[in-house]
């Protein structure tokens, strides 16, 4: 049940205790994939995590709107990107899970699509469980499914928008994002990172080669998205 699409008579009567609140960013992915993947992807595995769980157990699961900025600095050299202090990001995802609770649903899953959203993302919802507003977990898609070659606006995220949008992929770009990619995430020395920013290891954008994939396997990774959210959405709801 789509909260935009839903009356707050529909809300109501529903009688929801569960909620998935996707959280992305609008942020460079190249020069062949559109700004919105973080988004796009995000609300497409809220979507498909809770019919999947609907499938097996009764009640009502709410699927919020999507966070479309997120924690992206690290982009900013890149046309187009936006991006929005921790603090900022924190306070804003935190209010609107608890504005949900207010509602009876203390029961919500922040559905991440953005690296640089994580370590937000767990201490709000740490903040939020602490206080005993709601019970708040976050769930980033590319953590729970296993893929060896995630990258950035690589063959993952790239085959993931080929199966959702396929007409925003430019693909007569792939060749020049994986020529003038990176292969790994990063400058790494004894362990640590001494970039900050993307545009300081990768001219396109791009880190991982976004050819290596097609809407196949943005298919198969949709459903290992799916049935992961799904199984989590099951775990949050036993705990009471």
């Amino acid at each position: 049940m789509r909260l935009a699409d839903s009356t707050w008579t529909d809300v109501r009567d529903a009688d929801a205790s569960t909620a998935v609140l996707p959280v992305g960013s609008t942020e460079q992915h190249g020069p062949h994939a559109p700004l919105g993947v973080d988004s796009m992807s995000a609300e497409a595995i809220a979507a498909a995590g809770v019919e999947t769980y609907g499938e097996s157990r009764e009640g009502t699961v709410l699927v919020g709107p999507t966070v479309p900025v997120g924690v992206a600095a690290e982009h900013r050299a890149f046309d187009g990107t936006l991006w929005v202090s921790e603090d900022a990001f924190r306070a804003y995802v935190r209010e609107t899970i608890e504005s949900l609770a207010t509602h009876g649903i203390d029961r919500v899953v922040a559905v991440n699509g953005h690296g640089g959203n994580v370590d937000a993302l767990r201490e709000l919802c740490g903040r939020v469980t602490r206080n005993g507003d709601a019970y708040a977990v976050q769930y980033t898609w590319f953590d729970a499914v296993e893929f060896d070659a995630f990258g950035h606006g690589g063959p993952a995220e790239t085959s993931l928008i080929r199966h959702l949008h396929p007409e925003m992929v430019r693909e007569d770009r792939t060749d020049a994002a994986a020529a003038e990619g990176a292969e790994r995430w990063g400058e790494w020395v004894s362990g640590t990172n001494l970039a900050y920013d993307s545009a300081e290891f990768t001219d396109s954008g791009v880190v991982g080669d976004p050819r290596d994939g097609d809407a196949s396997l943005g298919a198969d990774l949709l459903d290992a998205a799916a049935a992961a959210l799904a199984e989590l959405l099951d775990a949050i709801e036993d705990r009471g």
